[in-house]
């Protein structure tokens, strides 16, 4: 499975390209902000075909680009619960006028927004194929009420011999490398995050390559080890 990823231009957010094999459609997540051109030439390189894009939750950083990506034939899906948040997510946002001052500052221009123009809304359980690609949904609300994780049988090309891992878990903004997401923002909750890493993370197996929405990769088994936010779950 081919897997690129690269960070986008504000919050080090990560986007990343999925797809069978070079040549092939592919799948794009959390397209962030000013993660356009990057993109185009990560799939001319490949010679990639979008064929959707995948948001973890609906914060301004993880969906800014997502409506000039999918153009007019592209679906974006998003759950049911942070659907909402991509009706005016600068205005719902809590950094709303600061976020947009910054953005029009670093690009020169005044920030703008339209709804993508097909939404698919997923659920909990749900899979979704897409390129060719099984990605079970995980909803795993806290940092926002519909995060969701997305769970692939397979790993990128490239994972060193020995690595113990057999299969993906991307995380968006619930699961970092020792880390989790805030719970502070409007959506957020802790006594949610709690449940979310004790009921959808924990019981994952360890063998479960992370690809979180910030940060480096890691594993599961790694952070059930070490994330202090993992410990006494079991």
């Amino acid at each position: 499975m081919l897997t690129l990823s690269f960070p986008a231009q504000a919050f080090g957010t990560n986007c990343y390209v999925i797809a069978d094999a070079p040549g092939e459609e592919c799948i794009i997540v959390d397209p962030g902000i000013g993660i356009e051109e990057t993109l185009r030439e990560v799939l001319t390189t490949h010679r990639l075909k979008p064929a959707a894009v995948l948001l973890t939750h609906g914060h301004i950083d993880h969906i800014f680009s997502v409506t000039p990506v999918c153009g007019g034939d592209l679906a974006a899906y998003i759950h049911t619960d942070d659907r909402y948040r991509l009706v005016d997510p600068l205005g719902s946002s809590s950094l709303g006028p600061q976020l947009s001052g910054m953005l029009e500052q670093q690009f020169g221009k005044k920030v703008t927004w339209r709804e993508p123009d097909t939404i698919v809304e997923v659920t909990d359980s749900q899979v979704v194929t897409v390129a060719g690609i099984d990605l079970e949904v995980i909803h795993a609300p806290g940092h926002t009420e519909g995060s969701v994780m997305f769970a692939m049988g397979q790993v990128p090309e490239g994972v060193p011999a020995g690595a113990e891992v057999d299969r993906t878990l991307i995380t968006g903004d619930v699961l970092f490398a020792g880390s989790i997401g805030r719970t502070d923002l409007p959506g957020g909750s802790h006594e949610a995050m709690q449940d979310s890493l004790r009921r959808a993370v924990h019981p994952r197996p360890d063998s479960s390559l992370v690809l979180p929405g910030h940060g480096p990769a890691t594993t599961l088994g790694r952070e059930k080890a070490t994330n202090p936010y993992l410990q006494g779950l079991s």
